[in-house]
């Protein structure tokens, strides 16, 4: 598949080849259990007090010819509280079934929630995802208006402003910045936890290294940069939906397949 080529200054001066990686076969299957993968490690434990409807006095006697046995009282044989008069005495407690007992199967903190996923199959998750972003089809899906990556000379790294970056996106793919300009209120109970809006996902900016455009492309709403030692799947299929559009370098697409060529 050819590409074209942008200078710093918008217009096109080449076209290219795409290497091999980028023909690697569509696997949403991998995809999806790739982001679910990483997206765990962030989930944080939650559970009940070890203690909690433990804090009572409440016991049983459970010997039948023990002296103080509570068999034989015609009461439900359960935890109750001894030597009270009055309302208390022999309430049950303890028992989930008991009123103020403890919980019958409480979420434990110590659940491990992370799951695991081999390296060779997150590695064609990256591979895959990075193939379905020349996907036309997929591109659309995901709402893009771009049908390729877009590819810019290696003087983009020096870039260092975010309103020269914005401006150059601008000249190339001005649709996909209105587009994620745009925000909308949150339905549910999200407005009422700090995330009263959301704004769609714009393009990813993959570069070789890390270097001055990455700082200044992260302050573009919707847009995501991040460096080819730190790519990671979720980046590439927000949700686990592949196709989505990457802002890239002549030799950042070298330096692909390098690192996930065959």
């Amino acid at each position: 598949m050819k590409v074209k080529v942008y200078d710093i200054d918008g217009n096109q001066t080449a076209e290219i080849e795409l290497p091999d990686v980028f023909s690697t076969p569509y696997r949403p299957d991998v995809i999806k259990r790739a982001v679910l993968a990483q997206q765990s490690a962030k989930r944080q434990p939650y559970g009940t007090d070890p203690l909690a409807g433990l804090r009572s006095s409440a016991h049983y006697h459970g010997s039948r010819h023990y002296r103080y046995a509570m068999m034989n009282k015609e009461m439900s044989r359960m935890p109750r509280i001894h030597g009270k008069v009055g309302y208390m005495a022999w309430r049950a407690r303890v028992a989930p079934q008991a009123v103020k007992g403890r919980r019958a199967h409480p979420p434990k903190a110590q659940k491990i929630w992370t799951q695991k996923i081999n390296q060779n199959e997150k590695r064609l998750a990256i591979k895959s995802a990075l193939a379905a972003s020349t996907n036309t089809d997929l591109l659309k899906i995901r709402g893009h208006f771009h049908k390729s990556p877009i590819i810019f000379a290696d003087d983009f790294d020096n870039l260092k402003t975010t309103k020269a970056i914005y401006g150059l996106l601008e000249k190339v793919a001005a649709a996909e910045l209105t587009r994620t300009e745009k925000r909308k209120v949150r339905a549910g109970k999200g407005k009422m936890r700090g995330r009263k809006y959301s704004t769609k996902r714009g393009p990813l900016v993959l570069l070789s290294k890390n270097c001055p455009a990455i700082k200044a492309s992260r302050n573009i709403p919707g847009v995501d940069a991040v460096s080819i030692s730190n790519i990671n799947v979720e980046l590439l299929a927000p949700g686990t939906q592949a196709g989505r559009l990457i802002v890239t370098t002549k030799s950042t697409i070298d330096a692909l397949q390098k690192k996930f060529g065959e």
